[in-house]
């Protein structure tokens, strides 16, 4: 079972945020299963909301759009440790009425039991304040098919039920003719939270049976405590048959004041009676106050919260229907069948889920091309080619996202960060100029509006000039497999319109996609296009804006300047009507390539070997030469990530690097603070041919960087064979590990690793198992609409019965022919597909039964 969240976060309720100091963000998720919390900082403009149109798929005017977040751990927590995945929204600034507007996907594993959202008040100086949170149980999540979405008030933050983690033990029930006992081994634990300043905690262990308890002792300094210690309680004999609870808590011992709450196990006293050794690892529970909540005092949040449970099967019982969709792309094949099951709600994800399968198969193009042929086929007016969300609309633009996203980034990148970076007022709608907001644009007292226009056409053509200039120059950086599709593209659309007065619309096909669907949203909303770690303020929003109308018209190759009602944006028609002959010479040079090159495409990875996925300055820990002050062990260093390596040098433009083959990471961890006094550190775990580990610290300038490269580097090594199970979060130093004070160096890892969980977006690498379970879902729930369709007909003979008759196959099992009446076109291929549906069905099932028949052998939590 692979659970997938998807999460959109509205907004927070206009009345109520708790009146703080500071500015809110927003927190997503502690997902119950490694650990909680982290912060992607980051300020962001006022929200404007009523500017912000709901419906659109992006922000068409500027608002506030803080980030989410979300985690995968073993136990809620909220602090900043062990964050398998996470995201956070920008902040809002002094506004108790902040507006969010996006969404995230995360891949969550098994086990997880809450989500939780926190409301923070991010400060300056000094760690940021918890406004409140949200948890949401899976139970409650899962329990509405479509999701979650709802009004909820913030609760306050109780320590004691802010816990993580999981302990080890055995217990055993003695009993012999002279007394009674019950034995508890209290073997280690990991992941607890800190509780201390030093981010650490003094835990020990307590085990309670009736009026009966005993204690570990305690372990300083340490979240990944090992005990190995035996506790006995002596049972009097009418004590043996009760009903109670064997409960052992975990403590973190405070010198002064009182004790802090790190978790329990409740464990029922009758199955010790069925079991003779009880021993595994246990989650940590809350204390379990429930305290009511503050009634909305705090601040109500607006959630959309949607869960995907899917159980994942062995890749040899997704292989009949991957051959089944690969077979044939062409009318009444299973991906015709497909296509006529699908519901609008899901094309999109339909869309991309496809576009992946092909690319695994190396068959993208020929899987585009059938669907943009039926396309155009069935376009009478070329005028509405490709203008409405269909199936083959959708998996251009997702192949183009998939394909050509680090493209993208080469050909815009430069530019936007410009924009960013320049941040000029710039507008040109005479009923929006502010004379108050621009900045001095001449040196009299005061500007006049049409200086203003005059300025931001200055500036709006330069920026224009040049991203026009980039894209028209960038045919030799554009994926091949991007310019083969466009290459065929381009050939139906010219056999279908064939009439002079068409001569643009084999043009007009492709830069449609191309400028409209890709180069104009990125710029639109350059975050969503990971452009940029924030979204654009509300001047740099408004410049991003009126680029991308102008970029728009030049995809449309200037046919409709001067139609609409922004006549004020006249000034750039002239540089959009000259760019057109570029436009085409550049979209004729695109499709000037080879079918052959495609071919060499790697079928399996969406990264290119030779492509940089990631490069930016980072700290890299010296390993080397004594360790006087750990702030002055980070030496900076460029790096640079590829699918092959992870590179590193004194500078971007250092001539000597330093390489580690990604074939050889087993494992991309987050540190803790504790081992270094360092925050955003994260460690690169290399395994050499000789066997030996060798370990990388870097650390980054923030938890938003520190998340991206931790994903990237997992991504890129994810089919990696010798992936570690386990991992230390500390650093060995002093002849210990800070984290579990183990004293070898080659002691196994006291946490487990994280590397097969991650964000979901354009850069996941490819999984076929996971791809085809999304159709085989699609086509279950069509499963009635194909049947009818195909194989259930009307008896046209009179003499025969009305009912439904199904058609049989033409072979009997025997081998023998059927006489069976002529096959409808598809008939055929329905029937194969309706037996592969229906074997998958059967393999849920039974692998769904043996799931809770080992259940049933083992004592869960509660």
């Amino acid at each position: 079972m692979r659970p997938t969240l998807i999460l959109n976060t509205e907004k927070a309720c206009p009345q109520a945020l708790q009146t703080r100091p500071g500015f809110p963000e927003l927190l997503g998720g502690c997902v119950e299963y490694p650990a909680l919390g982290a912060n992607l900082k980051g300020p962001a403009p006022a929200p404007n909301p009523g500017c912000w149109p709901r419906t659109a798929p992006v922000p068409m005017t500027s608002f506030s759009r803080p980030q989410h977040e979300a985690h995968t751990d073993e136990a809620p927590a909220w602090t900043h440790d062990n964050i398998v995945s996470s995201q956070r929204t920008a902040t809002v600034w002094k506004n108790l009425n902040p507006f969010w507007g996006e969404e995230f996907t995360l891949h969550l594993p098994m086990g997880f039991h809450s989500l939780s959202f926190l409301v923070m008040d991010e400060d300056t100086i000094g760690h940021d304040d918890v406004i409140g949170k949200i948890t949401l149980s899976k139970e409650a999540i899962g329990s509405q098919a479509k999701g979650l979405d709802s009004w909820m008030n913030l609760t306050r933050v109780d320590p004691d039920e802010e816990v993580q983690g999981e302990i080890h033990l055995s217990l055993e029930l003695l009993k012999d003719t002279t007394k009674s006992s019950l034995r508890c081994q209290v073997i280690e634990a990991r992941d607890l939270a800190p509780r201390d300043i030093s981010g650490t905690s003094d835990p020990f262990g307590r085990i309670i049976f009736n009026n009966h308890s005993a204690e570990t002792s305690i372990i300083k300094k340490t979240r990944f405590p090992h005990w190995g210690e035996t506790l006995e309680l002596e049972l009097d004999a009418e004590e043996l048959n009760e009903e109670g609870t064997v409960v052992v808590e975990v403590w973190d011992w405070d010198m002064v004041g009182k004790n802090d709450f790190l978790g329990k196990v409740e464990i029922p006293f009758a199955s010790l009676h069925k079991t003779p050794v009880l021993e595994g690892w246990f989650r940590l529970l809350p204390l379990g106050n429930n305290e009511a909540d503050a009634s909305g005092k705090l601040g109500a949040l607006r959630l959309k919260v949607r869960l995907v449970e899917d159980r994942i099967l062995p890749s040899t019982y997704y292989q009949p229907l991957i051959e089944l969709l690969v077979e044939s792309v062409e009318d009444s094949s299973a991906l015709t069948m497909l296509e006529e099951v699908t519901t609008v709600e899901s094309r999109q994800d339909v869309a991309m889920t496809l576009v992946k399968i092909y690319l695994g198969q190396g068959l993208v193009v020929p899987f585009l091309d059938y669907l943009n042929t039926r396309e155009v086929n069935h376009t009478t007016d070329p005028n509405t080619l490709f203008r409405s969300n269909s199936l083959a609309s959708k998996a251009m633009e997702q192949f183009m996202k998939a394909v050509g996203m680090l493209y993208l980034h080469e050909v815009l990148k430069p530019i936007i960060n410009r924009i960013f970076d320049e941040r000029k007022y710039i507008e040109l709608d005479p009923c929006k100029i502010d004379l108050n907001r621009t900045r001095r644009i001449s040196f009299k007292s005061g500007v006049s509006e049409a200086e203003v226009r005059d300025f931001s056409v200055e500036m709006l053509q330069t920026y224009l000039t040049s991203i026009i200039e980039s894209i028209i120059s960038s045919v030799d950086q554009c994926p091949s497999v991007m310019r083969v599709a466009f290459k065929q593209l381009h050939k139906r659309v010219e056999e279908q319109f064939t009439e002079p007065e068409n001569e643009d619309v084999k043009y007009l096909a492709i830069s449609g996609f191309f400028f409209l669907r890709f180069f104009a949203p990125a710029i639109l909303t350059p975050k969503l296009f990971q452009l940029r770690d924030q979204h654009a303020d509300t001047r740099t929003s408004r410049t991003l804006l009126l680029l991308a109308k102008a970029l728009q018209s030049v995809g449309n190759l200037g046919l409709q300047l001067g139609h609409g009602k922004e006549q004020w944006m006249s000034p750039l028609h002239p540089i959009i009507l000259s760019s057109v002959a570029s436009v085409k010479d550049f979209l004729d040079k695109l499709i000037d390539v080879d079918h052959d090159i495609v071919s060499s495409v790697p079928q399996r990875a969406v990264f290119m070997p030779s492509v940089t996925v990631k490069e930016g300055y980072l700290h890299k820990h010296k390993a080397e030469g004594p360790q006087l002050l750990s702030r002055f062990a980070f030496k900076k260093r460029y790096f640079w990530l590829t699918s092959e390596t992870l590179s590193y040098a004194k500078t971007s433009d250092w001539q000597v690097r330093s390489s580690i083959p990604i074939q050889r990471v087993c494992a991309v961890e987050r540190v803790d603070e504790n081992a270094f006094q360092q925050q955003n550190v994260m460690q690169v775990i290399t395994q050499d041919n000789d066997g030996k580990l060798n370990t990388m610290y870097i650390q980054c300038k923030n938890v938003n960087e520190l998340n991206q490269w931790l994903s990237a580097i997992r991504k890129v090594s994810i089919y990696n064979e010798r992936m570690l199970p386990s991992f230390h979060p500390g650093v060995h130093r002093s002849g210990k590990w800070t984290c579990c004070l183990q004293a070898d160096r080659a002691v196994t890892g006291c946490s487990r690793t994280h590397s097969a969980v991650t964000l979901g977006d354009w850069s996941d690498p490819l999984d076929p198992d996971v791809e085809t379970q999304m159709i085989y879902k699609q086509l279950l729930q069509g499963r009635d609409k194909l049947r009818k369709k195909y194989l259930e007909i009307e008896e046209a003979d009179p003499t025969s019965s009305n009912k439904e008759t199904r058609i049989s196959p033409d072979i009997h099992p025997d081998g023998a022919e059927c006489n069976a009446p002529p096959m409808r076109p598809g008939q055929s291929v329905a029937a194969r597909l309706l037996v592969v549906i229906e074997d998958l069905e059967q393999a849920h099932a039974t692998f769904q039964l043996r799931e809770i028949e080992d259940a049933s052998r083992v004592i869960l939590n509660p």
